[in-house]
């Protein structure tokens, strides 16, 4: 179901979500659990990716950027 935009390779840690920023590239932020802060937006790769309309993109478990058709009005 997705293809693979750009190869960037990074290495997932736990405590960190991982997302494609608003420039294209690869970002982390720290999640917040129980009493602690999160937030801090850090730039792991610069990928520059250009994103298409219709399309929902993610760092797949490899690390890179993937993006997968959206599903747009369906019926059940």
């Amino acid at each position: 179901m997705a293809e693979t935009v750009a190869k960037s390779g990074v290495k997932k840690e736990k405590g960190y979500l991982y997302y494609l920023d608003k420039d294209g590239n690869v970002a982390r932020s720290k999640m917040a659990r129980g009493g602690e802060a999160g937030g801090g937006a850090e730039v792991i790769s610069k990928t520059g990716v250009k994103r298409e309309e219709g399309y929902l993109y993610f760092i797949d478990k490899n690390g890179d950027v993937a993006r997968a058709k959206m599903a747009r009005g369906r019926k059940s």
